[in-house]
Order: C-alpha cells, then structure tokens, then sequence
C-alpha cells in the first residue's frame, strides 16, 4: 500500500492538471459544480496551476515508486501522450469545422483521450506496482469500459442535472461543439434539411451561440433516437469491459481486494453523474 498512495495521488494530479487545461481549451464554464478555475482566476494562472500540479505529479512518481520507478513512469509517459492523441482530435475537429465524425471515430478518439487514464492505465499500474506483468486483457476491458463512461458523459450533459450531482455545464457539449456519438447518430438519422441546420447552429463561436438556439439543437437531436442509441452503446461496451476484467481476475490472490476493485469499476461503468 505504501508504495501504491503516491501513484495514486500522481493519476489524481494528473487527472486535475488535464482537466484545468482541458477547461481553457475548451473554454468551459463549469467543472464539478463551480466556475472552472480559468473563469474565477484568469487563463494564465489556471494554466500556472495545471503546470505546477503537472512538475508535482512526476515529482511523487520520481520519489516514491522505488524500485519498480522506471516501468512506473514508462506507463504514465504512454498515459499522457495517448491522452494528448485524443484531445488534439478532439479539438482538431471542432477548430476544422468537422461534422463528418462518425462514431468509430468518436471511439477511436476517446479510447485515447479517456479510456487510458480512467480504466486501462490504472489496472496496469496496479500490477507493476506489485510487480508483476499486467495482464493483458487489461488493455480491452479498460478501453471498453473508458468508452462507456465518456459515452454516458456526454448523455448526461444533454440530460436536465436537477439534484446538480452532474457538476457540468448542460448541454456545454453543444455550446463548445463537441462532437459525440449522440451527434454522429443524429447526424446520420436527420433529413438533410434539419441536419444541415443543426450543423449550422453548432459550428458557431461559443460566444455566438444563444440559449434558445441550443434549446432548438436539443429539440433536433430529439427528433432521432440518438440519445438512446448511446445509452445502449454505453451499456453493451461496460457489459463487454466488465466480462473481460472479471474474467482477467478471476485467479487474482486477495479476493477481497479484487472484489472492491471490481466495484468500483461496476460503478463507474454504471455511472449516472
């Protein structure tokens, strides 16, 4: 356990550096319930304080992985550059105008941007920490199951949060003009009149984009069956993710632990904030 907390406060720094930037790229409203750090504090210091959280993060992984530091870092290093790989889709194809993104696309996109830090990167860590290999099934059930929480992310940002345990913008997705799988499928579904209109009420600046045309882009969406259809691509990838993981499990040492392991998975599969 000793040598298991700074690794896991390194991924929690990671995750909180990624999402800082990733807010100003964005240029997003809110994160978890609160005006993103770049609206309460400015650009500059919120991209100071993604760098500082970054230098602090390798600093616990240089310090404390000992002897098992340089596997460690080697699969942080393939973390982060993954991640980037899919963010600069991400933001490629909203700076290029891009409504062309079909949905192996999406996936491909964020299997990178975030299935490897959410699920994949973890297990792994976990199993060079104790120094053994990582199983390799690792890699397919944490893609699958990454996926279907990115999936259920952006479901959820079309959903009304009324409790507020979502902690995000609704419908920031449309504002920001991301593209997802509920629009890869609306896209396909619309008839060209109302697709055309919904590409031109999303591909505005952010700062062109009112309430109401937005309202009207939902009420677009709505007319297809994508939001369902991402639910049930949601459920069929953490169906599949879970049975692989299990499955790559089952002869583990320490059932318990892999019981809360695979628990905590259930719940971020199962997500529904």
């Amino acid at each position: 356990m000793g040598r298991a907390r700074p690794v896991a406060a390194a991924l929690e720094l990671f995750q909180n550096w990624v999402l800082v930037h990733d807010d100003v790229e964005d240029d997003s409203e809110t994160r978890r319930g609160r005006p993103a750090l770049h609206r309460e504090a400015g650009v500059p210091v919120a991209i100071n304080v993604g760098d500082a959280m970054h230098v602090a993060m390798w600093r616990l992984l240089w310090t404390g992985t000992h002897p098992n530091r340089q596997p460690v870092a080697e699969e942080f290093l393939a973390m982060i550059e993954r991640t980037a790989e899919g963010q600069h889709l991400d933001l490629a194809w909203v700076t290029e105008g891009r409504f062309d993104v079909d949905e192996a696309a999406y996936l491909a996109m964020v299997e990178r941007k975030t299935a490897y830090y959410t699920v994949v990167s973890p297990l792994r860590l976990g199993a060079l920490i104790a120094g053994v290999t990582p199983d390799p099934r690792f890699e397919p059930a944490g893609l699958a199951l990454g996926a279907a929480f990115q999936i259920r992310d952006d479901v959820l940002n079309l959903v009304p949060d009324e409790h507020g345990a979502y902690g995000k913008e609704f419908a920031g997705d449309l504002y920001e003009g991301k593209r997802t799988v509920v629009l890869a499928r609306a896209f396909a579904q619309l008839p060209g009149r109302d697709a055309e209109r919904l590409r031109s009420l999303l591909g505005r600046p952010r700062a062109d984009k009112s309430e109401v045309e937005m309202r009207e882009a939902l009420e677009l969406i709505g007319r297809t069956d994508a939001v369902d259809h991402a639910q049930a691509a949601a459920e069929t990838r953490a169906r599949d993710g879970l049975a692989t993981l299990e499955a790559a499990m089952a002869a583990l040492p320490g059932r318990d632990a892999v019981a809360s392991i695979l628990a905590l998975v259930r719940t971020l599969a199962a997500r529904t904030a």
